[in-house]
């Protein structure tokens, strides 16, 4: 069954939220395989709480961390070395929604970054909010993921910034699936607002 990968072109850039809309729009199950920090109030949490179908279901990290710095030290602190054998994509009939912890190359380890959790067959879609070098770090993981043999997709977030998302566009060809605004509420409603818009992009992934 189709698995998507969820990454960012930096870290608080949306993809807890995106996740999110993306689970609801496909009635996808949801797996965020590193958690560093915040393990009473995860991701996983955080998503099954702004979801509205009974469909989703949601599975364990296989790391989760107690500290909320880059996994490679969260683990060192916690006297454990990641091992990316150990890390595997839940077994479901469903769609699987996997999130990602920051970046493309947030290291695991000493030599394994989050880009060696997405496997080929995986669809990827990127999170791009804009800020000041935002350009810069998007094209960049647009570029190694295509590098990489992937047609990553992207979401944009945040405050638009329409000379941004329209040079990403045309230097790259990307696929947009949409955009998510900067709301001041963030709930079920909102979830379900956005999962309706980007179904139909979604499902032609």
């Amino acid at each position: 069954m189709k698995k998507i990968f969820i990454t960012g072109i930096s870290t608080e850039v949306g993809k807890t939220l995106a996740s999110a809309i993306i689970t609801e729009a496909l009635e996808a199950d949801y797996w965020k395989p590193i958690q560093a920090g915040e393990l009473n109030y995860s991701d996983t949490h955080k998503v099954k709480e702004m979801i509205s179908n009974k469909s989703s279901k949601f599975y364990p990290n296989s790391y989760g961390l107690k500290t909320p710095i880059s996994p490679h030290a969260a683990a060192e602190i916690d006297e454990i070395t990641i091992d990316i054998n150990k890390i595997n994509a839940p077994d479901t009939e469903n769609i699987l929604v996997i999130e990602g912890a920051g970046g493309l190359l947030v290291p695991l380890n000493n030599s394994d970054t989050i880009l060696d959790l997405i496997k080929a067959e995986y669809k990827v879609i990127i999170v791009s909010r804009h800020y000041l070098g935002s350009i810069n770090h998007t094209l960049m993981t647009i570029k190694l993921l295509q590098e990489k043999g992937f047609k990553p997709a992207v979401i944009f977030s945040g405050n638009k910034s329409s000379t941004s998302e329209q040079i990403i566009q045309k230097m790259t060809g990307i696929n947009v699936i949409g955009r998510i605004n900067e709301e001041t509420i963030i709930d079920k409603h909102i979830v379900k607002k956005y999962a309706e818009l980007f179904k139909q992009n979604l499902l032609e992934l």
